[in-house]
């Protein structure tokens, strides 16, 4: 998910690689641009072969990477990571939490390789602010899901932390990470902005029978040419067709249709009880008839 402002300025389309990696490339200010990845790693009970497969894809991605690039990769990675900065010194920060497993030992050694920091142990803060996901069984919350970056690029970083209320229809905590990045403006276009005739007013009868008959008159009153070329006939044509438009169509005023209302009252009560459901149910999540009601919210 990204916001509508940011696909007009990619200049290449996001790539998918093999099935759990996918990378995007977005222009920044001062020639500069950021390499995105969205990654998916195997869990812990994964054949061994997987994760050295999917650390293996990345590090290729990532060594053919231009070496001025930022690097941004985020994703559910399944590793666990403890809190002992001192043994891994620019990967691991002060605020980590728990353990660390067989996955973690991957992660950590795979980012010490490439020079990568884990945003998420930086910042102090609340457990409930870092950990996004519980364990079914122990209802123990840990992190597995995070976002890496260059240490150079550390600067970069503004703050990251979970947002437990936000509903996402998962069971991981969506992680928002803010960074200080600047995005290359979209260039202007030069010339006049092209004007889009109104075809939709052609769905009315009144006018549909105004074009028709228009365009009749102004087809019999054009004279006549001894240039009888399909090219020739065809820009006449076209011509006609043209003007006949811009005179009874006339041309759109509104750039974007929202397709739905924001005011409207119905969509408001329905977000409404969306919302009330789902508080509810992060108030209690156990409870079966409450994650019920959410889920048919």
């Amino acid at each position: 998910m990204v916001k509508n402002s940011i696909p007009s300025k990619l200049e290449t389309l996001p790539t998918g690689h093999p099935d759990r990696i996918i990378s995007m490339r977005l222009p920044l200010e001062s020639k500069q641009h950021l390499t995105l990845f969205s990654v998916y790693a195997p869990t812990l009970l994964a054949d061994p072969a997987d994760k050295d497969s999917f650390y293996s894809d990345l590090r290729t991605l990532l060594n053919n990477t231009p070496a001025n690039d930022k690097v941004l990769i985020l994703g559910d990675i399944n590793a666990r990571v403890r809190r002992n900065s001192e043994a891994w010194k620019g990967v691991l920060g002060r605020h980590g939490i728990g353990g660390c497993n067989d996955n973690g030992h991957l992660l950590l050694e795979f980012c010490t390789e490439h020079q990568l920091a884990i945003t998420n142990t930086i910042f102090q803060q609340k457990d409930r602010l870092k950990t996004t996901w519980m364990h079914l069984r122990s209802k123990h919350w840990h992190l597995l899901d995070y976002v890496l970056v260059r240490q150079r690029d550390l600067k970069d970083v503004l703050h990251i932390r979970v947002m437990p209320s936000a509903e996402c229809h998962t069971d991981h905590r969506l992680v928002r990470c803010k960074l200080k990045l600047q995005f290359k403006p979209k260039p202007k276009k030069k010339g006049n902005p092209v004007k889009k005739l109104n075809v939709d007013s052609l769905c009315r009868k009144e006018v549909k029978i105004k074009f028709h008959a228009n365009l009749r008159q102004r087809l019999d009153e054009s004279p006549c040419i001894d240039d009888t070329t399909p090219d020739t006939l065809w820009e006449n044509l076209k011509s006609a067709i043209l003007k006949t438009s811009m005179e009874v169509l006339g041309h759109t005023k509104n750039k974007n249709k929202d397709w739905f209302d924001e005011n409207d009252k119905e969509i408001q009560e329905l977000l409404a009880r969306k919302r009330a459901a789902h508080q509810a149910h992060l108030a209690q999540p156990g409870c079966p008839v409450k994650k019920t009601t959410f889920r048919h919210a």
